[in-house]
């Protein structure tokens, strides 16, 4: 038996419902007003609250107080009402201003917009400047480095590579190959003061260089160890000599798979007779320009990070002593990089980032 006091149908303009339709279709819609839109259209087909209340997740309550809210007021009755406080001083329009002032000009004696130079620009405080960007998130004073590679076997590249990564074949050991040349041994023109509380370590800004060395890497894809050794100078010669240090380490009975770039000392005749006398080396040819396939590269940033960039070496020996007691402390303690994307995922971020720079440019 029903209980309660009836509630009178709602009825909808086709006006109303192309806007309340509209409201819930936009991606840009505030969430809050599309639920509001929603309860309407639902109502309005004949559902009860409670029915309402159940599909969208919120309480009876709230349907029927947007229910009566648009009973009273229509369309009007489902924005926000105005607020307790001070009135607005920036409009909706001056916030555009800015924004696309931010976005399609520089200013005449810089690069990029600053927001003190924004503020100036348009009669506003610093403050409201910033508070614009944060929230549309804009930072003109960041810049990223990005390049697309050309490789017209693109696609055949990568699909190889993460083939290997993600599924790699049995009885044979994936090694992702790269050299890391001309390290510079640096060192300080005076001595480092070290950190102490409430003040960072300090360094002068110039130094002294004591020569180069170059390190070939070979990174167990699976077991994250890595062979490794250095040389004074970075020719197929001493590539060469590199395979043959692979080939001794890596058990006979195993083929060899090898990612590496398409440097040229990779791919002369002195190599390619080494290979040719050593079937079972399988090579995997990075894109031109895609470094980032080539999981040794990751392990170059870390050995830079720990080692390298704030080291300080008063010789090249010194360096490459330090590059050796690295290597040791990652195969003492392996940790293999763990790569996720599949080579769709890479293939359609690719696409998406195309698009978004094809339309940039009308």
């Amino acid at each position: 038996m029903r209980t309660g006091r009836p509630i009178a149908r709602l009825v909808v303009s086709p006006a109303e419902r192309k806007t309340l339709e509209a409201w819930l279709r936009r991606r840009k819609t505030a969430h809050a007003l599309a639920v509001r839109a929603h309860v309407v259209l639902l109502c309005a087909s004949g559902h009860t609250n409670t029915a309402v209340a159940a599909h969208l997740h919120v309480t009876k309550q709230t349907v029927g107080k947007w229910r009566r809210r648009f009973s009273a007021k229509r369309l009007e009755g489902l924005l926000d009402e105005p607020r307790p406080g001070a009135p607005r001083r920036i409009t909706d329009a001056d916030i555009e201003r800015v924004i696309t002032k931010t976005l399609e000009t520089t200013p005449s004696d810089a690069t990029h917009w600053s927001t003190r130079g924004m503020a100036r620009a348009t009669g506003m405080s610093q403050s409201a400047i910033s508070r614009m960007w944060r929230a549309f998130g804009l930072r003109p004073h960041r810049t990223e480095t990005f390049k697309l590679s050309t490789d017209p076997l693109l696609v055949d590249k990568v699909r190889d590579i993460v083939g290997l990564y993600l599924n790699p074949p049995d009885r044979a050991l994936v090694l992702c190959v790269d050299e890391k040349s001309q390290i510079q041994a640096l060192d300080r023109t005076q001595p480092i003061l070290p950190m102490r509380p409430g003040q960072v370590e300090r360094r002068t800004h110039d130094y002294a260089r004591h020569g180069t060395t170059s390190l070939f890497a070979a990174l167990d894809v699976a077991a994250g160890k890595v062979i490794g050794e250095c040389h004074r100078r970075h020719r197929s010669v001493e590539f060469r000599k590199f395979l043959d240090r692979i080939d001794a380490e890596v058990p006979p009975s195993l083929d060899v798979h090898l990612i590496l770039d398409n440097y040229g000392t990779h791919k002369t005749p002195m190599i390619h007779r080494w290979l040719l006398r050593h079937p079972r080396y399988r090579l995997h040819f990075t894109p031109t320009g895609g470094s980032w396939l080539n999981l040794v590269e990751r392990w170059f940033v870390e050995l830079t990070d720990k080692q390298i960039r704030r080291g300080t070496h008063r010789s090249t020996r010194q360096l490459e002593t330090t590059i050796k007691t690295y290597l040791k402390h990652t195969n003492d303690h392996p940790k293999p990089f763990v790569w996720t994307k599949t080579a769709d995922e890479i293939l359609a971020s690719i696409a998406r980032f195309c698009q978004r720079t094809s339309d940039s440019a009308h």
